[in-house]
């Protein structure tokens, strides 16, 4: 247990900044089994997206995001791929 005022204080703090990393890291769990269920494009980009904010607020490292967007988008479906690729390209050629 902390002795001094300060050490408390922080133990106060860091109790309740573990609350909220434990909030987000559950939520991007359940988002990830969610779009590994169903499967749905929309499903599977709000997952990503969690991700990415979960390293943006340092829950989760960069690697672990990315091997989580890597799963993922394996499960997108081949069609919605390859427009938004045939996009990028359209918007390049434009420029």
């Amino acid at each position: 247990m902390p002795v001094t005022k300060t050490a408390k204080r922080a133990l106060r703090g860091s109790k309740r900044k573990a609350q909220v990393n434990k909030l987000i890291f559950a939520k991007l769990e359940r988002a990830v089994r969610l779009a590994k269920k169903a499967k749905g494009a929309e499903k599977i980009i709000a997952a990503i997206s969690l991700a990415d904010r979960a390293v943006k607020k340092r829950v989760i490292h960069k690697n672990k995001a990315s091997r989580i967007k890597s799963t993922l988008s394996k499960l997108l479906p081949k069609t919605s791929a390859k427009t938004k690729s045939s996009k990028k390209k359209a918007s390049k050629k434009k420029s």
